[in-house]
Parts: C-alpha cells; sequence; structure tokens
C-alpha cells in the first residue's frame, strides 16, 4: 500500500480512518520539539531563578523565607497533583497517535485530576491553622495565595498535557515563558515601588498560572484542525489510568521531597531564622538545571512512547544513551564550577552574608547530576509501563533522604542536607537503572487517559 493508504486500524470511538501519511506528519520532531522547549524553558528558569533573587533584595530575610516557603509547598503540591495528569496525557495521546488514533479520551484524566484537587483542598482547610500561623507566621494572604495559585494551576497543567501528547512545543513552551514573565513582574513592580511586601510579591505565584492560559486560544485553534482530538469519550480501562496517575504522584511527591522537604525540615529542627532560606538557596543549584531538564524530559515521554509501539529497544536504548552521556559532562563541568567559585557566586548573587562551604556545593552540582540521570532513565519506565515499580523506588530514595536530614549524623545541618541529596540521588540512579534494564524484556500495553 502507497503512503496515502488507508491505515487498517479503527478506534473503536471514532468513525475516521486515519491514513498512513497522517500518522508519520508530526507537527515537532523530537529534536525540533527538545530545541524549542529547552529555549523556551530555560528562558522560564531564568526568570524563575531571577525572581527569587529580587525576592532576597526587596524583602527582609524573613519575608523571603516565607515566600520562598510558600513556593516550596505549592510547588510540592501541584507536582503532586497536577504533573501526574499532565504525564498520563502527553503519553496516552503520544502513543495512541503512534497507533493510528484520531480521538483522545479526556474525561477520566479530568476527573483523576479533579479527584486529586479536591483532596488537596480538603487537607490544606483541615491544615488552615498550622500553615497560616506556622508556615507562613499568621499571614492569611500567603496562605491564600497558596490555596488560589493551586487552583489556578489545574487547567494549567492539563493544557501541557494536551499539548506535549500533540507535540505542539511552541504552544508549551510560550505557556511557561507568560506563567514566569508574569510572575517575575510582580517582584519587578516592587523593585520600581509601584508595589511593596510580601503579599504584593507573592500574589505573582498565584496570577501567573492564568496568565499563561492565553496560549488556549491557539491550542483551540490546532483542535478544530483536527476533527475529534478533544474527544470526551472513554474506552479504556479507568483503573490502569488510575494506577498510573498515582504511581506518577508517587514519583512526583519523592522528587520534591529531594527538592524541597529539606527545607521544611531545617525549618522545623533549626533555631537560626534564615537557614531554610539558606538551603533553599543551595537547592536552587540542582532545581534550575531540572527546570531546564524539564523540555528534556516533556519531549522524550512522548517520544519513548512512540518509540515502543513503532520501532522497539534498539531505538529506545540510543535515545537514553545519548541523553546520560550529555548530563555525564553537564555534570563535571558544573561540579568544577562550584568547588573553584561557588561560594562568591552564592554569596553575591543572594546578597546574604553566610558562608557557603565549596565541598557541600559540589556535592550538590554531583547530586544534579544523577537526578537528572534518574528523570532520564524515569522518562523511559513510564513509556515502557513500569511506572509503579519507579515509584517504589522514588519512594525509598526520598524517605531514605528526609530521614538523613533529621537524624544528626553531621552537626552542620547545610552540609547534612548536601550530602544527603548527593547520597539519595546516586541510589535513585542507580536503582532506577536496574528497573530500566528490567524493562527491555517488557512490551507492556499503555492504558489510555480513560
Amino acid at each position: 500500500m502507497g503512503a496515502g493508504a488507508v491505515a487498517s486500524r479503527r478506534d473503536a470511538n471514532d468513525d475516521r480512518l486515519v491514513s498512513q501519511s497522517e500518522l508519520t506528519r508530526e507537527p515537532e520532531s523530537y529534536g525540533r520539539g527538545a530545541r524549542i522547549l529547552t529555549i523556551g524553558v530555560g528562558a522560564t528558569g531564568l526568570l524563575t531563578a531571577l525572581y527569587f533573587v529580587i525576592v532576597s533584595h526587596v524583602l527582609t530575610p524573613v519575608g523571603a523565607k516565607r515566600v520562598d516557603l510558600l513556593w516550596a509547598i505549592m510547588w510540592v503540591a501541584i507536582s503532586v497533583i497536577y504533573r501526574p495528569i499532565e504525564q498520563l496525557l502527553s503519553r496516552t495521546i503520544a502513543q495512541r497517535r503512534a497507533e493510528g488514533h484520531s480521538r483522545h479520551p479526556l474525561r477520566g484524566a479530568a476527573l483523576i485530576q479533579v479527584a486529586f484537587g479536591v483532596a488537596f483542598l480538603l487537607v490544606a482547610l483541615a491544615f488552615h491553622h498550622k500553615l497560616r500561623d506556622d508556615a507562613f507566621d499568621g499571614s492569611t494572604a500567603l496562605y491564600l495565595v497558596l490555596i488560589f495559585g493551586i487552583a489556578f494551576y489545574a487547567v494549567s497543567y492539563f493544557a501541557r498535557g494536551w499539548l506535549a501528547g500533540h507535540q505542539h512545543f511552541k504552544l508549551y513552551g510560550g505557556l511557561l515563558f507568560m506563567e514566569s514573565a508574569s510572575r517575575c513582574a510582580f517582584a519587578v513592580a516592587a523593585v520600581v515601588g509601584l508595589t511593596h511586601g510580601e503579599t504584593a510579591v507573592a500574589l505573582g505565584i498565584a496570577v501567573a498560572p492564568l496568565v499563561s492560559l492565553v496560549v488556549l486560544p491557539f491550542a483551540v485553534r490546532f483542535a478544530r484542525r483536527q476533527p475529534g482530538t478533544m474527544a470526551l469519550r472513554t474506552n479504556a480501562s479507568a483503573r490502569e489510568s488510575t494506577t498510573f496517575a498515582v504511581s506518577v504522584a508517587g514519583i512526583m511527591l519523592a522528587e520534591q521531597a529531594l527538592l524541597n522537604a529539606a527545607v521544611v525540615t531545617v525549618e522545623v529542627s533549626s533555631h537560626d531564622k534564615i537557614l531554610a532560606g539558606i538551603v533553599f538557596n543551595v537547592l536552587l543549584i540542582a532545581r534550575a538545571p531540572l527546570q531546564l531538564f524539564m523540555a528534556i524530559q516533556t519531549s522524550l515521554l512522548p517520544h519513548l512512547a512512540k518509540l515502543e509501539a513503532r520501532r522497539g529497544h534498539d531505538d529506545f536504548d540510543s535515545v537514553i544513551r545519548l541523553l546520560v552521556v550529555g548530563i555525564v559532562g553537564l555534570t563535571v563541568l558544573v561540579a568544577a564550577g562550584l568547588l573553584a567559585v561557588g561560594p562568591f557566586v552564592m554569596s553575591h548573587v543572594f546578597g546574604q552574608d553566610f558562608q557557603y562551604g565549596r565541598a557541600g556545593l559540589a556535592a550538590v552540582g554531583v547530586g544534579m547530576g544523577f537526578h537528572l540521570i534518574a528523570g532520564t532513565l524515569n522518562q523511559a519506565t513510564l513509556a515502557r509501563g513500569q511506572a509503579r515499580t519507579a515509584s517504589y523506588v522514588w519512594l525509598l530514595c526520598a524517605a531514605l533522604f528526609l530521614t538523613w536530614t533529621v537524624v544528626p549524623v553531621m552537626g552542620d545541618l547545610l552540609l547534612r542536607v548536601e550530602v544527603g541529596y548527593a547520597g539519595a540521588t546516586v541510589l535513585l540512579a542507580g536503582l532506577l537503572y536496574v528497573v530500566y534494564r528490567a524493562g527491555r524484556a517488557l512490551r507492556v500495553p499503555l492504558p489510555n487517559a480513560a
């Protein structure tokens, strides 16, 4: 049959046959999509870092710490309750498109996301006084920013999953850029004197996801060009989709524990009122490259899902190998740079009178590299249907890291966090590699977002 021949597959809920030429025509290739997203996410990472640098200068150390803590709590929450749905939609839509389907049911994913969101709201209401009085030192305004910001991010993350699955990476990058730029604008307004105070600066965190939705009209235009792509009908097991989403939620919870939970444990265990903010600043060394790498991860999952559906293990492994080699090179450069000028850069960038240790900063740099390798292997396990096993690995390593941060093995709390992060990520990457190698023998059918 020729390139325009009709494919033999037909979606049970879709009467439109998909031609072979339609199957091979992609909005963005993996390489081009990754490059586009790298630019967009790179700008996003820089603007996010700039936001917190400005916060550290326009607010008092205690006020800056409260905004840091607000962001840490919010980022943990939205990563756990919304990122799984983004991953579910991205993988499901990409895999279904690779198999020739033109309709991609969204209702089940939306219901799972609503359930996660409601569960968080109930927890936040139950711990209202704890969050407001302990985390935000009695600030009702910061508590409301947390609640509304998390609610607004629901639509943003759903849009991200849909865009990633269809490989509309320009729009995905635009969404991220608009979010970070609008958040940063609130901090700049405080610098030039238009606003003042931590509430005015923190409002940007809640408003940013709403502003980012300006890309949705363009996404709707794409959908209208592809009849049936926004279908809400269910055609697969809701149990499979829920299992996948819950497993990814566990992975996201573990990852955020590695990046943010130490800020909370140090705040609770230390009498130094600014040390939690210092820990947050140090872990930005890992967080900034990870946010940049999110561009590669976002385009990697749908690409691997298509490779697994169409070609198999050889092409799959070559992509993973190439990324790991690049990450190793980046890690060596980052660790060497932190050993050479890390303390000088950290003290001048954040404008705080604190003596950062070279060895500890280099350890975080090494941990960042292994964290990136773990993220790459994680996307491979998700594409192969090993989400549950990967979730167990992530949760184990996160639990060990948190235990390390609260047990007085080392008297220096900051150094304890730095060494613990490096050790946890080395163990994480090693265990995920074992899972990844075991996955070569598996070809598990991928669940749809039922």
